[in-house]
């Protein structure tokens, strides 16, 4: 009688479309279970078969779940493109920057046991990083542009990396010859080690003097080498020991096996260029483990990853944090008078961490501050983050809700981390 039960439950799943999800330990719902209305869901279904029908972006997968209950998955358009190969619900994508949740993870892991403490200067664990300088660009009565470099008024701490107020960036040509600095360093290069990139990071001026501006960067990259030193063991095999192994997530990492490349998300060709997004393969093993956007996952992991956050640190009795813990981290940590690095409104928009926007930054998430002022749907509280190859989640603690967008289209990550915001609240019905 039991054996006929699971067998039941199982095809109810497959017929679901939710099997992938369920097989990893998230009860399946219907959508009206948890609060959902599948009527309305079927607008976020057609809006998202519509992008694929008009090339904006290959295909896609997209996960809601309320209540602890997965109420909505559905897989949409190309694996592959050019192959003709239908999107999957387990294929598997480059994250990209929601790497960045997963290691803030790891460094409030070891600080919860007493081995760092997120109040300290980062020089405490990489010496390096000691007297740093911030540079400012000076221009010249004949237009040209000096960098001149000054003390830092007080140290880079550790909860500076987790909130973007380091004083670091990303490169970017054409920003000026301090942050064309960090390409000519070549602090992104995928052959380097973890200990390479601080070693050549530490040379570099700071853009900002630290605590006083939030500026998109490479400060988790530099968390990912805090994780190494403190812990003595590589990041990614932190990452898998103490925590995707624990939480059941056995496709996320910092690469995929080989056997998996059927299952591997791609990008589609630009038909202007007839190139396709430089995006790292997922079965790619790259030197540098980049804990600011080195991970590759799946729709259903990360479904385990927002509903573990939800639970308050734990999933299906396992505890990495505690309450307390991502209470700190979901909370606002910008002070009064941040101010916004200079360049950072063209790449987030709506979803920038700023007063104006009702948004901050915690210890490694956007957080919504209060209600009104964004004008995406959202609730005060809930906390976000994507990456730059596509990918988009928010969690919802008021609503106990969460949605997780997975798609490799980079030119189209704005639009559709707006529609999906949009079309998921609508059909939240109570």
């Amino acid at each position: 009688m039991r054996v006929v039960r699971v067998f039941a439950v199982a095809m109810i799943a497959v017929l679901a479309g939710v099997a992938p999800v369920l097989a990893q330990g998230l009860p399946a719902a219907k959508p009206e279970e948890v609060g959902l209305s599948g009527e309305r869901l079927k607008r976020l279904s057609a809006a998202m078969k519509a992008g694929v029908d008009k090339g904006e972006i290959p295909g896609a997968v997209v996960v809601v779940g309320r209540n602890g209950k997965v109420g909505y998955i559905e897989a949409f358009g190309f694996r592959d493109r050019d192959a003709k190969a239908a999107m999957k619900p387990d294929a598997i994508f480059r994250i990209a920057s929601m790497t960045k949740p997963v290691v803030s993870l790891a460094v409030m892991m070891l600080a919860e046991e007493g081995k760092l403490s997120i109040a300290h200067p980062v020089s405490l664990y990489l010496p390096a990083f000691k007297d740093l300088q911030v540079g400012v660009e000076k221009k010249g009565s004949d237009g040209s542009v000096e960098v001149v470099r000054e003390p830092a008024r007080r140290a880079m701490t550790v909860q500076d990396l987790l909130r973007h107020t380091s004083g670091l960036t990303y490169g970017a040509a054409g920003r000026g010859p301090l942050k064309q600095a960090y390409i000519d360093a070549k602090v992104m290069d995928p052959g380097q080690s973890n200990e390479e990139m601080v070693a050549k990071l530490a040379k570099l001026a700071l853009v900002h003097q630290p605590g006083t501006t939030w500026e998109y960067s490479m400060s988790t990259d530099v968390l990912g080498r805090l994780v190494e030193v403190v812990s003595g063991m590589p990041l990614d095999r932190f990452i898998a020991e103490r925590i995707t192994r624990p939480l059941k997530m056995p496709d996320t990492g910092f690469s995929a096996d080989a056997a998996k490349q059927d299952r591997a998300a791609l990008p589609q060709k630009d038909p202007a260029s007839g190139q396709a997004p430089p995006i790292p393969p997922v079965t790619a093993d790259l030197k540098w483990k980049s804990g600011g956007g080195g991970m590759v996952s799946t729709a259903a992991d990360y479904a385990r990853f927002c509903q573990f956050w939800l639970n308050g640190g734990q999933l299906d009795g396992v505890r990495l944090l505690s309450r307390k813990t991502v209470e700190l981290m979901t909370a606002d940590h910008l002070p009064p008078g941040t101010a916004i690095g200079a360049d950072m409104w063209p790449a987030f928009q709506a979803l920038l961490p700023s007063p104006e926007m009702g948004q901050g930054f915690g210890l490694g998430f956007a957080v919504r501050t209060e209600a009104g002022r964004n004008p995406l749907h959202g609730s005060a509280g809930d906390y976000f983050w994507g990456g730059a190859y596509g990918t988009y989640f928010w969690i919802d603690p008021k609503e106990k809700l969460f949605a997780i967008l997975m798609m490799q289209a980079p030119a189209s990550r704005l639009p559709y981390r707006y529609l999906m915001r949009e079309m998921v609240y609508q059909a939240v019905v109570n």
